[in-house]
């Protein structure tokens, strides 16, 4: 069972990760949806897992995972985006994120990607 904090723009994305989250007995220590709270949130919970949505309004997931590893160089990261795109995903990991998934992409058992960055 992880710690996770979820940062998505998104109030439908964050609670469709939180129910799926908790259902594979995941505790949800926040849930917010900027980079400003993202990075108060970080610092205060100290989650173990953090899900980063990588656009979003007022600062950009790239950014806050630039900002979260400089707090903690061994914080996990799952960096999740609407968008497929290659280039933002070798961004996300050259930053720090221990994986760059496609937000939703029912191909991909998220629940297993968690366990696996845990084992890290």
């Amino acid at each position: 069972m992880a710690k996770i904090l979820i940062v998505d723009d998104s109030a439908f994305a964050r609670n469709r990760l939180k129910r799926l989250f908790e259902s594979g007995g995941h505790e949800i220590v926040g849930s917010v949806g900027d980079g400003e709270q993202a990075l108060t949130q970080f610092k205060n919970l100290q989650p173990e897992l953090v899900t980063l949505d990588y656009l979003m309004d007022n600062k950009t997931g790239e950014a806050v995972l630039k900002e979260i590893i400089k707090i903690d160089p061994s914080a996990r990261v799952i960096m999740i985006s609407g968008s497929s795109d290659k280039t933002l995903e070798k961004r996300a990991l050259d930053a720090g994120a221990k994986v760059f998934i496609e937000k939703f992409n029912e191909r991909i058992n998220i629940l297993k990607v968690i366990d696996q960055v845990m084992e890290i």
